[in-house]
């Protein structure tokens, strides 16, 4: 990370003023998280600068708080069952709270680079914080932080009927009924120990339900590597279930296209925040499998706040065994009372969400505001 910034700041110094001399000079830079020494360089070159924030501003609060007064009371977060209260955020228990602020933390670099982040804002004369997220989802979190001008030019992804798919696993999803299908992927990032793939499959299987489930080429290394034994039932099960035409396994697929299919009816995911907003826009109930950073945050507004979908819980050893993935598909899949005030609101949602980037929508308003405001001279 201090090569990434020594070069990082060198080269986008270049950039900003050979394109000045070519007569394009930049009057504004956005750059993303943990990458602040970026506001270093706009501040020298006397340009106004906005931090993109990746995450819900949900998560961006937390962080701020535990770094402005509050982190004390994140040690008390070793016993599960305590609750935190924050300034206009709902309680969060241990388990909710983005993962670099426990206890149990051992990634203590990120923790500094966020903390890094925030001093940068603090030293802005009007920070500006752009958000993938919108104000009716996220509207109290926005505006928790008094110093901070939090802004909702969310959700940055395509929208409308956006099926195009032309993979393998197209005409597969084709033969299949209206919201009959759960899709299951974990991310470009996260790999599963053997023992979670087996029970992801018992689940699976046992659901009876039709699933395509993105098992990465790495996650298929990994497992090769522990295959000495012999293989477990439930793996071949779920090999045979696919020969079956149950299910499906590809290595990767186009995400947003396969959401917005409508044999679609549920999505298994470890709820990163680009998979929650694409969710949101598609209209896909949630089973929420959430792993670490900003996950847990992000699992408990889908289960608590905006009830889109159900949330895994796993057991002592931190494994969720294949009889709790069947439990959540069923609510969210079967008919019944839970699965359909999930339904009801995962169309509300998309409609809020939708309506944020159309032509006069509040996301819409925000960013040709921001445009303003540079044009201007006044940000």
């Amino acid at each position: 990370m201090s090569e990434l910034k020594r070069r990082g700041s060198q080269t986008l110094n270049e950039l900003i003023v050979d394109s000045a001399k070519e007569g394009k000079p930049v009057t504004c830079l956005v750059y993303t998280m943990l990458l602040h020494w970026a506001a270093e360089v706009a501040r020298a070159q006397h340009l106004p600068a906005a931090l993109l924030w990746t995450q819900p501003a949900t998560v961006f609060d937390i962080y701020y708080y535990y770094f402005n007064g509050y982190g004390d009371i994140f040690n008390n977060c070793k016993d599960t069952s305590y609750a935190i209260e924050l300034p206009g955020l709902p309680p969060f228990a241990s388990r909710d709270l983005p993962s670099f602020v426990l206890p149990s933390n051992t990634y203590t670099f990120a923790l500094q680079l966020f903390q890094e982040q925030l001093e940068q804002l603090s030293q802005e004369t009007n920070p500006k914080v752009l958000v993938n997220s919108f104000d009716a989802l996220e509207l109290v979190a926005m505006n928790a932080i008094e110093k901070l001008n939090l802004v909702g030019i969310g959700p940055l992804i395509p929208s409308g009927d956006l099926f195009q798919g032309s993979e393998d696993y197209t005409e597969w999803l084709n033969s299949k009924t209206k919201s009959s299908v759960v899709y299951v992927s974990f991310g470009s990032i996260l790999v599963l120990p053997k023992r979670q793939i087996k029970e992801i499959a018992r689940g699976l299987v046992d659901s009876g339900l039709p699933f395509l489930w993105v098992i990465r080429d790495e996650q298929n290394k990994n497992e090769v590597k522990e295959e000495e034994e012999e293989e477990d039932d439930h793996l071949s099960a779920c090999r045979e279930a696919i020969l079956e035409r149950q299910g499906m396994i590809v290595p990767w697929c186009s995400q947003v296209d396969v959401l917005s299919h409508p044999s679609i009816g549920c999505f298994v995911t470890h709820c990163g925040w680009n998979s929650t907003m694409e969710s949101l826009v598609s209209e896909v109930p949630v089973v929420a499998f959430p792993h670490w950073t900003d996950q847990g945050t992000n699992a408990k507004l889908i289960a608590d706040v905006w009830k889109t979908g159900v949330r895994v819980v796993a057991n002592e050893e931190g494994i969720v065994e294949g009889d709790e993935i069947k439990r959540c598909l069923d609510l969210v899949m079967a008919p019944g009372k839970t699965g359909e005030d999930i339904r009801k609101n995962a169309k509300k949602w998309k409609d809020l969400a939708r309506d944020a980037v159309r032509e006069g929508g509040s996301s819409d308003k925000n960013l040709k505001a921001l445009v303003q405001e540079v044009g201007e001279g006044c940000f």
